[in-house]
């Protein structure tokens, strides 16, 4: 089965420096704490190349075995918190997308 990611795409914060603290020090120590994830990748926006802004602020990537193992972990009490901490610092919003790595 194919290895799948949860990607969180945050949108633009009202303040960015007050979302960086909690990101940092408060919602990643949640979300590390989720079972069954094999690898968080972490992407920070930035300009295009032709200096136009980016499509979204941050994403945050939790890598996973297959399906299965991805369905077992975002069911469990961690992963539930840490979901429901996005709403404490995205003030600009977030979208999820779980997709199969290829």
């Amino acid at each position: 089965m194919p290895e799948v990611a949860v990607n969180v795409i945050y949108h633009a914060p009202a303040d960015p420096a007050a979302f960086e603290a909690y990101y940092d020090s408060i919602h990643m120590p949640i979300a590390a704490r989720i079972p069954g994830v094999e690898r968080i990748v972490l992407l920070k926006g930035l300009p295009g190349p032709d200096g136009s802004p980016a499509p979204y602020y941050r994403m945050a990537q939790l890598f996973f075995a297959d399906a299965a193992a991805m369905a077992e972990a975002m069911a469990s009490p961690e992963a539930q918190a840490a979901t429901a901490d996005i709403a404490n610092f995205a003030t600009g919003g977030a979208s999820v997308l779980v997709a199969e790595v290829v």
